[in-house]
């Protein structure tokens, strides 16, 4: 079996940073994005095509964010958070008041929100119920902190498209943690937002190339990445790299027939929370839970600097293959088994599809250049990359030529029910919101 190249691999994260920058969901260079890698995919089978969905995109003209501090009004940066409306150019303005998201929601009365700068402390909001209660609360606008990566830059994200569709949503936007920091402790008392633009009404793509299997009712496995970006970063490894693994995965994979269907597919739109990944499902939920064998997903793996960590739902068979593959390959690891709703990987555990999520941190919350401009090409180890490449196909091409797979589906009972839970929660289950 081939080895993952370095050099393709470089080729290809220079490609979509470089060459297109920074892929908003729904965006032109979102689908330049998809069109490259589909052309990359036809060199090696004629099975590969483009499917679309709906998403809102992001389309900001200007963001000004001022505070009044001192006396005086001063400027300061911020990102408007993916899913969240503009205010259509017209100026927001609200005494500002800090919100601690780990433990007020605890309080039954957010009336006092009403009409506020709400300086949000932390910038996920983890369930629906606590959703609801800051919409029904009627803030002015949000500013969000991301409380995992202390600095003096905004990072970007975004709010939860099933969320935004059942209960609307206030304009919101990431600020610097650094700057709240100061704005609480130096007593700031209001702040006014202007975001010029739109969120529009878009489509975005997933790549899907196929490399058909000798036996077509065998099964088929998946592998996947994603090529759109958050706002203001071409993230190189989050996750050019990943499109970047799918595509080699098909040059590997083309070199000889394997029993079982390769299916591997750059997702769109996964930072507005992995809605290519549920879309794909959702549009394939049949033959997904009839035939879907595994699903490796490649997140955030590129790091030159980190550690390796294997995030598995599958039953113990199918983890004890994965060890021996990354072992064998000397790569040693982080194991987990989290239900985690914020990867491409997690809406095929929904449809009963065990998996993993490589990723490589290099920081404790994660990476440093998360979600922000300086996550680019440099930042790629491209040797380390490959050997996670060869380990995750050494391990696929066990499962492709297997006779006997059995031992490897299936996710643990009480896995599969927190992944059920999770999906109607977050997802807003099998139901598609439309942007």
């Amino acid at each position: 079996m081939r080895n993952a190249s370095e050099q393709e691999l470089c080729r290809h994260v220079e490609m979509l940073c470089n060459q297109i920058g920074v892929r908003l969901a729904g965006s032109p260079q979102e689908r330049e994005a998809a069109q490259y890698i589909h052309r990359e995919g036809l060199k090696y089978t004629e099975r590969c095509w483009i499917e679309e969905f709906p998403v809102m995109e992001r389309c900001v003209e200007s963001e000004i964010l001022e505070v009044f501090q001192d006396g005086v009004w001063k400027k300061y940066p911020c990102s408007l958070f993916g899913s969240s409306p503009t205010t259509e150019g017209k100026t927001l303005e609200g005494e500002l008041v800090l919100f601690d998201s780990h433990t007020d929601y605890q309080r039954d009365d957010l009336s006092g929100l009403k009409g506020k700068a709400v300086i949000h402390l932390g910038c996920h909001i983890d369930s629906a119920e606590k959703y609801g209660k800051l919409m029904k609360a009627e803030p002015a606008f949000l500013l969000f902190v991301d409380t995992r990566y202390p600095g003096n830059v905004p990072l970007a994200d975004g709010l939860f498209p099933a969320y935004v569709a059942a209960m609307g949503a206030k304009p919101t936007v990431n600020v610097a943690y650094m700057d709240a920091w100061n704005w609480c402790t130096g007593k700031a008392e209001k702040a006014r937002l202007t975001v010029s633009g739109s969120t529009k009404q878009s489509l975005s793509t997933n790549v899907v190339i196929e490399l058909p299997g000798t036996d077509p009712d065998a099964g088929i496995l998946f592998a996947g990445g994603h090529h759109d970006t958050q706002a203001g970063t071409v993230g190189a490894d989050d996750n050019a790299i990943g499109s970047a693994a799918v595509i080699e995965l098909a040059r590997i994979f083309s070199e000889r027939p394997h029993r079982r269907t390769f299916r591997l597919i750059s997702f769109g739109a996964e930072e507005q929370l992995s809605v290519g990944s549920a879309s794909y499902v959702r549009k394939h939920r049949a033959e997904l839970e009839a035939k879907g064998v595994f699903m490796c997903n490649f997140d955030s793996f590129g790091s030159s600097l980190g550690w390796t960590v294997l995030n598995v739902n599958s039953m113990p068979p199918m983890l004890e293959l994965i060890r021996k593959a990354f072992r064998e390959n000397g790569i040693f690891f982080k194991e987990g088994s989290d239900v985690i709703p914020f990867t491409d990987q997690f809406p095929f555990a929904v449809a009963g599809i065990p998996g993993i999520w490589i990723s490589r941190p290099n920081c404790e919350a994660g990476m440093f250049y998360h979600h922000r401009a300086d996550n680019t090409p440099d930042k790629i180890g491209y040797t380390a990359a490959a050997r996670h490449i060869d380990a995750a196909a050494e391990m696929l091409s066990v499962l492709a030529d297997a006779e006997d797979i059995s031992p490897f589906r299936g996710i643990p009972p009480e896995t599969a029910k927190r992944v059920a839970e999770e999906w109607r929660e977050v997802f807003g289950g099998w139901w598609s919101p439309q942007p």
